[in-house]
């Protein structure tokens, strides 16, 4: 008589490890990871560097093959992820997607040693910040710091002050030349709305120079050498995540290259600016106005320049929109699903560091992301 052979017993689900507070932007989306993956959500207690650090060393959660955070505000509590974190990780975990465009926090090229792709949230936020640079772009031509200041007030003194004397110093933007440092997709949305609705002149400086469809849509001239295109740049703007040895791209240096009575904005990183250099050229008058939505100790707001009423500084709210965090939230979960299921991941940042295995990263191709302004970057002058 035959022996009955039992069913084999089925694979559990890959899982994955959901840090921060729950979905709730795009539960639908979540209701379909749910359905083909296990998740396991860490309390906030849990999220605490020491706690998260011995729960990784324990294996408590399990021998995850994703990691998840959907929201830029929570789900980060542990810190730096850097190779003492990293290095606790279980051995199978393919890929980390994360909300936020910028990834100075995490250490790309270790999560590369280990095979895992990092995939960020570029895209979400470009056009959230191409509006607020606009707008920074728009208050440092025509005052439009002291103007506001004024009106708050509620001296009529300084009301009458700004109203008579702002006019001699303001500029329309137009037929001016915007410097662009970092031509990536926040970049160029800038460019599209500086060049359309403003009319100014396209400059700009990057690791490679951008293909003459891009250009011709924005009629942009590429400099190979950033310190020629900063000669002849009326507003400078920033829009790189970083310098290649992560030092300050703004220094003292770089201000003296730029004409006298130009303008500065920066929507990019803080780090990527000397606060105090920036703050003797404005005092010198070498420079007519600043405006920061990110700065380089934050919370904290250089002082000297928050005392300047031709500098305009807001709270790193660049991206802070609705639909910026709907789009973390969706290319968070997104990414994780295609890497899960074997296909190419939207957002990948690190993928071209990884060593391919039979042709292959971990179920993909090894092809480079070049899609995302996180790839651009610039020398340190």
């Amino acid at each position: 008589m035959p022996i009955a052979m039992s069913p084999p017993t089925p694979s559990p689900p890959p899982r994955i490890l959901f840090l921060g507070d729950r979905i709730k932007y795009e539960p639908k989306i979540y209701e379909r990871l749910r359905s083909q993956f296990d998740i396991v959500q860490p309390s906030k207690d849990q999220l605490q560097r020491p706690a998260f650090l011995q729960h990784l060393e324990d294996g408590s959660w399990g021998d995850f093959q994703a990691i998840m955070r959907p929201s830029w505000h929570t789900g980060g509590e542990m810190g730096k992820w850097d190779e003492e974190l990293i290095n606790l990780l279980p051995h199978g975990v393919k890929v980390y997607a994360s909300a936020g465009a910028g990834y100075d926090w995490v250490d790309t090229k270790c999560l590369a040693k280990h095979g895992i792709i990092y995939c960020n949230g570029a895209g979400a936020s470009t056009e959230a910040v191409g509006d607020m640079a606009l707008h920074h772009i728009i208050s440092v031509f025509r005052a439009m710091s002291w103007s506001a200041r004024a009106a708050r007030s509620l001296d009529p003194k300084q009301f009458h002050t700004a109203h008579h004397e702002i006019p001699a110093i303001a500029r329309n933007p137009r037929h001016h030349t915007l410097g662009i440092v970092g031509l990536g997709q926040i970049g160029f949305a800038v460019a599209k709305k500086a060049y359309a609705a403003c009319g100014m002149k396209i400059i700009y400086h990057d690791i490679d120079q951008k293909s003459p469809e891009q250009e011709n849509e924005v009629d942009a001239q590429f400099f190979d050498n950033v310190d020629d295109m900063l000669r002849v740049t009326d507003c400078l703007l920033l829009a790189t995540p970083s310098t290649f040895d992560g030092g300050p791209f703004l220094t003292s240096r770089i201000l003296s290259l730029l004409p006298p009575g130009a303008r500065f904005v920066n929507v990019a990183r803080g780090s990527l600016v000397d606060e105090d250099a920036l703050a003797s050229a404005l005092e010198s008058g070498h420079l007519a106005a600043a405006a920061l939505d990110v700065h380089a100790d934050e919370p904290h707001v250089n002082e000297r320049l928050a005392n300047m009423q031709n500098v305009l500084l807001t709270c790193h709210t660049g991206g802070g929109v609705v639909e910026t965090r709907t789009g973390f939230e969706r290319l968070a979960m997104e990414n994780v699903e295609r890497v899960l299921t074997g296909r190419e991941p939207y957002t990948p940042v690190n993928k071209h560091l990884i060593q391919r295995k039979g042709g292959m990263v971990n179920g993909n191709d090894g092809g480079s992301n070049d899609n995302d302004d996180e790839l651009t970057g610039t020398p340190s002058p």
